[in-house]
């Protein structure tokens, strides 16, 4: 019977070891891929080089991994990008700016299901994030969703009118819902730019303290007297 016990719980023990992948506890030990296709001459080339030695110190820093998966991107190492985004996560998966990244590192390379789950969770932990609210409504114009997308666009440009901007984003023109967009936000925005606030008059004095409030004589309404018929007369007194 104890032998028996014994068996089961080294088998429970192999099995739940086994339900977990192996991780590397610093991945960065040892030379990495894209090493050897580095140019120490590129200003890029060097910052990889020193996020990579800082992750060798602090290899759970949420932060030096996202950086490190925008400058791979930016060489097109996109699987490994990718791959620095989802250990930013790992380290802290309340990172929102880790997950906007990977959703649009998997949307560069057609996972229009991991970018949407990405862009979701961004939207999560920062609710008023303009960007992953536009690149939502991308993924449901895409998915013929127009209703959604439309006020995804809408929520996205009352948030950040530089998402306009053909300069900044140049994925407004991959939309064709953006005159509806503004359609949708017209009536909200014009009522904030139409708010003209009077301000407090120059040389405005505040009443003392503790004093009774002056009456102003335009605020004193003085009564009428009531009318009379025409042509009627008024009995003198006494009668």
């Amino acid at each position: 019977m104890n032998r028996l016990i014994v068996t089961l719980t080294a088998v429970a023990i192999v099995s739940g070891c086994s339900s977990f992948p192996h991780r590397d506890k610093n991945p960065y030990a040892k030379p990495q891929f894209y090493a050897k296709y580095l140019d120490t001459g590129s200003v890029v080339d060097r910052q990889i080089a020193s996020t990579v030695e800082a992750l060798r110190a602090t290899p759970d820093s949420a932060p030096l991994h996202n950086e490190l998966g925008q400058l791979l991107a930016t060489k097109g190492f996109s699987k490994d990008a990718e791959q620095e985004f989802e250990r930013s996560i790992d380290a802290d998966k309340r990172f929102y700016p880790a997950w906007y990244n990977l959703g649009l590192i998997r949307a560069s390379t057609g996972d229009h299901h991991g970018s949407r789950r990405a862009f979701a969770r961004t939207l999560r932990y920062k609710p008023g994030h303009g960007a992953a609210l536009f690149q939502m409504g991308l993924i449901e114009e895409r998915r013929g969703q127009a209703a959604n997308a439309i006020e995804l666009y809408a929520k996205a440009y009352r948030v950040d009118h530089t998402l306009l901007d053909v300069s900044i984003n140049p994925r407004v023109l991959d939309s064709k819902l953006t005159h509806l967009a503004l359609l949708e936000m017209y009536p909200l925005a014009h009522a904030k730019q139409t708010m003209f606030f009077d301000p407090t008059p120059a040389g405005y004095i505040e009443p003392e303290r503790g004093a009774s409030p002056q009456t102003d004589p335009a605020d004193i309404v003085t009564p009428t007297a009531p009318a009379t018929d025409q042509g009627k007369q008024t009995p003198p007194p006494g009668e």
